[in-house]
């Protein structure tokens, strides 16, 4: 289960195939991603399982890799090529070796202008959003906070926690969980009245404006790009060090996807296209 996203650039492969097939072909790259990783962490050779899932998957994986190469070369929404983050030297002024640590999950697509957040949400990460959250209500300056964190304190506020409240309460026949956490996290003082649930309701994006026919039910508007940039930075990249985020990666997966989700969100503001989500 995964939330997923999609730079809505008008490139040569979406006339060529259209969004549901490069939305496919990412999905399957995804999969066996997950499998190889699985098989590095575990340390054992593949199951026979993993192999035939593979194998069935090696059409389109051959495909994705044809257009991938079109993405690499030619298209300006390829998230990994076109937009990052830079870190300074950590507070140390040395060298980290968490900062060559790998990551817990690939964040990485085949198709760059495709993304997701993998379920269930990491009660680390969201342990962390919540301690940023109120570091940054409690240590700034109101009339300074992201436009998006004056509307979730404001009663008229449409981000009320309700949608993911639901989504805390589901549990599949297979056992799986949108988050960790069974119950939100509370804020305090300024930002009393809301709690993590909040958050992700703001984090979830609008219904789509063209009611679904691209193939994704939610979207961040193009006029909406720079609240949510401005918001996701102040909340997961601004004032940490290299080695704090190294760290941040070292713990988990959930906290790189938000990172790679905000550099998807900053590079569909440049190009002035809505970033799709589902």
């Amino acid at each position: 289960m995964s939330l997923e996203y999609a730079i809505e650039y008008p490139c040569e492969m979406r006339r060529l195939y259209g969004e549901q097939t490069l939305r496919n072909l990412g999905r399957a790259g995804s999969l066996v991603s997950q499998i190889v990783n699985l098989t590095l962490e575990n340390e054992r050779p593949p199951s026979a399982e993993s192999i035939k899932f593979t194998t069935e998957l090696s059409n389109e994986l051959e495909f994705s890799e044809q257009v991938a190469e079109y993405c690499r070369a030619h298209c300006p929404a390829h998230v990994e090529q076109n937009f990052d983050y830079e870190f300074g030297e950590d507070e140390f002024n040395r060298s980290d070796d968490l900062l060559n640590a790998p990551q817990s999950g690939s964040c990485g697509e085949t198709i760059g202008c495709l993304g997701r957040i993998r379920y269930p949400i990491e009660a680390r990460f969201e342990r962390f959003l919540a301690d940023r959250a109120q570091l940054l209500s409690d240590t700034m300056p109101q009339e300074q906070w992201p436009s998006l964190f004056l509307i979730l304190i404001d009663s008229e506020s449409p981000f009320d926690g309700e949608v993911t409240k639901e989504l805390r309460r589901v549990t599949t026949p297979e056992g799986l969980r949108f988050f960790e956490l069974r119950t939100p996290i509370s804020l305090a003082r300024k930002i009393a009245k809301l709690n993590t649930d909040n958050l992700f309701d703001l984090l979830a994006g609008f219904a789509a404006s063209d009611e679904g026919i691209s193939g994704y039910q939610r979207e961040l508007p193009v006029m909406a790009l720079p609240d949510y940039a401005e918001f996701l930075e102040a909340l997961l990249i601004n004032g940490l060090s290299a080695g704090e985020r190294a760290r941040l990666r070292t713990q988990g997966s959930t906290y790189s996807q938000f990172v790679r989700f905000t550099r998807a969100v900053r590079l569909a503001e440049s190009l002035g296209v809505r970033l799709l989500m589902d």
